[in-house]
């Protein structure tokens, strides 16, 4: 499986059509044409576009607040950025050696975005979204999933005696209640749907070789010994395209501002000169997910990853 296939598969959802999680970034609210002015603060006009870019550079703090109070919280600190921002221009702090970092690693930040917007998110095309959708879902569509029960018991002695108890009449669901290990129990020993690889091969193999209704004989794992009921068998449903589209674009959009960081990295000249930040480095390089999942997520949060939901005024 491609590196995509796998971070697809996080903005897919089969077979019980569990709502979508893990998504990353709000829908894609684009500034309307007309970019109207919305506030003024002691002259300077604050338009949808610059409200807009703020959110994106605070995305982080946006999803803690309800829909309809993004927008006005946006605006509300462009207000107090502005306000302070001439407050400091008036007492001489834009002379200053700190404001002059300041703004040279802003600017690195801004031709960054800017970047982003102009060249790489473009690049993404919906042709591109729908190839990945399509993969995906006729891998969905194909995949067996199961529903079942089991009874979790330490002993085979114990598992037969169960089994004997259910064969003469008794409901599955009682005795898992009373007797399973697991967490299960609660349930009445339900495991839910699951398809042949979510569990060890010894479980998944006897509950897929029942039918419908049936009950196993005693079958061994590393966890214990288990009674399995089937109770249900589907193929995989894929999510419609339109529910899980803008998730499948940000996550390709990710790999490639991954793609477009390691090119010009490759190609370019980077030293680190502190020795002990060197290890560090390295260290974090074992841990560091190889399937692609944690690309630039620093630059997600920073507002390179997508467009908050602020629900500008039309």
């Amino acid at each position: 499986m491609t590196k995509v296939q796998k971070l697809v598969k996080l903005a897919m959802v089969v077979a019980l059509g569990a709502p979508l999680a893990g998504v990353a970034f709000g829908q894609d609210t684009t500034p309307p044409a007309d970019d109207k002015v919305i506030a003024v603060v002691n002259g300077h006009e604050i338009r949808i576009s610059e409200a807009q870019m703020a959110s994106d550079d605070i995305i982080g703090l946006l999803p803690d607040l309800p829909p309809k109070a993004r927008y006005p919280f946006v605006v509300n600190y462009l207000i107090e950025r502005h306000l302070l921002a001439q407050r400091a221009v008036k007492e001489g702090v834009a002379e200053t050696d700190d404001y002059k970092k300041r703004l040279a690693l802003y600017q690195a930040k801004a031709l960054r975005d800017a970047y982003f917007f102009e060249k790489i998110k473009p690049a993404v095309t919906e042709e591109e979204v729908k190839a990945a959708y399509d993969k995906e879902a006729a891998r969905v569509q194909q995949t067996e999933r199961v529903r079942a029960r089991h009874i979790l018991v330490g002993t085979e002695k114990e598992a037969k005696e169960i089994l004997a108890r259910i064969e003469k009449g008794e409901k599955f669901e009682d005795l898992a209640k009373q007797y399973s290990l697991d967490g299960s129990k609660d349930y009445g020993g339900d495991l839910g749907y699951f398809s042949v690889g979510e569990m060890v091969p010894e479980f998944s193999k006897a509950a897929f070789a029942l039918k419908k209704g049936e009950v196993s004989q005693p079958v061994k794992t590393d966890f214990g010994w288990h009674i399995i009921k089937l109770e249900d068998r589907k193929t995989g449903v894929a999510q419609p395209y339109d529910q899980v589209k803008a998730a499948i674009r940000n996550i390709l959009v990710r790999k490639k501002v991954q793609e477009v960081v390691d090119q010009t990295r490759a190609a370019s000249k980077v030293e680190i000169l502190d020795k002990d930040l060197n290890k560090m480095i390295e260290e974090l390089e074992k841990t560091k997910p190889t399937d692609g999942s944690g690309a630039q997520a620093g630059d997600a949060a920073n507002g390179s990853g997508g467009k908050s939901d602020l629900q500008l005024p039309q």
